[in-house]
């Protein structure tokens, strides 16, 4: 988390109110209000704001103000549909020109994953899942990529706090574990179809928790 400045403390706190279904998608977020709630200025309100909107999980509209997100449903599943032809290369690559210090990456992020996890952080453990895939490309050298990969989590961010149990969360972080395995083994097979499962259980366990409409439930 990044409360360690008065912008973080905010995004923070506002992070929460909105995973804990305090502050529902469409809601406004008026700038007065809130520079009264945390007794700071608006200066430092429309930052967080602009933070939360990077995330996706705020919506900017000119002359309108600001609003927390609804996903769309079709959004999320083209997002895994996407994800899932863009990482089979990504894992091909990676194994291709595997070195010692990408699998000690990939372990030391799983254990960071595991510390969010054991804390109950969701936002934390949300950022770090999703990261895992990011550092993946990364690893391999693609920018662009990793670009593309944060994006496309982003999209999915308030679908995925709002709707990952503990328990699926856990079991994420269990996947990883064993597609890191597979591809320090250099089993390219069992890599790629370790990776399209994972991909499959993470959609299927978010999208039917909520309503089939474009907001959540």
């Amino acid at each position: 988390m990044e409360n360690a400045t008065p912008t973080g403390f905010i995004v923070d706190a506002l992070t929460r109110s909105i995973v804990e279904h305090r502050l529902l998608p469409g809601s406004k977020l008026v700038e007065q209000k809130l520079a009264d709630q945390f007794g700071v200025s608006r200066t430092l309100i429309r930052q967080a704001l602009f933070r939360l909107s990077q995330n996706r999980l705020v919506r900017m509209e000119p002359a309108r103000g600001a609003f927390v997100s609804a996903p769309s449903m079709e959004e999320a599943h083209q997002v895994f549909s996407v994800r899932r032809m863009l990482e089979a290369g990504m894992v091909r690559s990676l194994i291709a020109d595997l070195k010692p210090q990408h699998i000690k990456a990939l372990k030391d992020h799983i254990k960071l994953e595991g510390a969010a996890i054991g804390e109950g952080d969701i936002s934390s453990r949300t950022e770090l899942l999703g990261d895992f895939h990011v550092l993946m490309a990364k690893l391999i050298g693609n920018t662009v990529l990793a670009q593309m990969l944060g994006d496309l989590n982003s999209r999915c961010a308030l679908i995925t706090m709002m709707y990952q149990s503990d328990q699926e969360a856990a079991h994420s972080q269990e996947e990883h574990i064993a597609i890191v395995n597979a591809i320090q083994a250099r089993d390219e097979a069992l890599a790629l179809t370790l990776l399209d499962e994972h991909l499959c259980h993470v959609q299927a366990a978010l999208i039917p928790a909520s309503s089939p409409s474009s907001s959540p439930r």
